[in-house]
């Protein structure tokens, strides 16, 4: 089979989390080449009669997404599935229709409280808002952009009214993409699910081990967070006292089996396929919160999917192959 990696144009001294979607594009092609199968790579640009040019002279029997953005706007991520939708080619990874709808994070947490999955307080940059404290503490997050963009200390802010709140949302939104939201800040655990497409139920999700992310040696004025510096500075004390754990104790076991339900729940919801995660956060009494819905996760060989693959025994060529299994018509 020939296969047509898609992946993010990567300019010049682009910063780390945007040079990734080339290691996530070699990874991808040394794992199908150990497959058997052939490849090429391609960078995607907003250019689309261009790329209908280059995707349809490489003549694949499948693409495998990887963009993340276009132009660098990650509002644009559904430009790459709704172009191949066009072209009538197979692709693997979230559907057009997925993707839109979880890019756009308010978009997202609308989806989610219309059909009762539990998601933190929110107001967007248009007033659009729901069950709002006050005074409460809240964390400033980019609509669009991935990579904890524009993530740290500074993200989680105390308001004690709507027009706060949104004063401190207008005062960030530049350095995070241009748009923003605020969410309530759950302060507590955070952990990542990982689904992969079923090899037994066509176009289900099986959930992947747990993780847990700790924050070790986070004082008490400390937000305990997982910002840009704990995913791509990897000097920072952040980055190396951010890691993840599999390994649970047996009081945990109702907590998970409700994550796990939940994640499936957000699969369902939104038609997730191939391979996607879904973040939660934990409150002080038990109760989980959706954060994110994320339809294309990194697959980078350190990153937080495939440690959760490994950890359920798979190797990236099982991966790759139940990704593969599970490509749009």
């Amino acid at each position: 089979m020939h296969v047509l990696i898609l992946h993010d144009e990567i300019p010049e001294c682009a910063r780390t989390d945007v040079a990734d979607a080339l290691v996530q594009a070699e990874f991808i092609e040394s794992v199908l080449t150990a497959m058997g199968h052939s490849s090429d790579r391609l960078s995607f640009n907003a250019d689309l009669p261009a790329m209908r040019h280059a995707i349809s002279s490489g003549r694949p029997d499948v693409v495998f997404n990887l963009v993340e953005s276009v132009g660098g706007e990650g509002r644009l991520i559904y430009l790459a599935p709704a172009l191949l939708d066009s072209m009538g080619i197979p692709y693997a990874g979230a559907r057009t229709e997925a993707m839109f709808l979880t890019s756009g994070k308010a978009l997202t947490k609308k989806w989610l409280a219309a059909n009762f999955i539990p998601t933190p307080a929110w107001r967007d940059g248009h007033g659009g808002s729901r069950d709002l404290p006050f005074p409460a503490r809240y964390i400033i997050k980019s609509v669009w952009e991935e990579a904890s963009i524009g993530l740290d200390d500074s993200s989680i802010v105390l308001a004690k009214s709507a027009k706060e709140l949104a004063h401190e949302i207008d005062l960030r939104r530049a350095g995070l993409g241009g748009e923003a939201f605020a969410e309530q800040f759950i302060d507590g655990r955070e952990f990542n699910l990982s689904l992969l497409s079923s090899s037994i139920r066509v176009g289900e999700m099986d959930v992947l081990p747990p993780a847990e992310i700790e924050f070790i040696d986070f004082g008490p004025e400390k937000p305990r967070i997982v910002g840009y510096a704990a995913k791509w500075d990897e000097s920072s004390f952040e980055y190396s006292h951010t890691p993840r754990r599999f390994e649970f104790p047996s009081q945990d076991g109702m907590l998970l089996e409700k994550l796990r339900q939940y994640a499936l729940r957000c699969a369902a919801l939104v038609d997730l396929r191939g391979y996607a995660r879904v973040d939660f956060r934990v409150d002080a009494q038990g109760n989980p919160w959706v954060l994110e819905v994320n339809a294309n996760p990194c697959l980078s060989p350190d990153a937080g999917f495939m440690a959760a693959a490994t950890r359920a025994g798979l190797s990236p060529e099982q991966v790759i192959e139940r990704i593969l299994a599970d490509t749009s018509a």
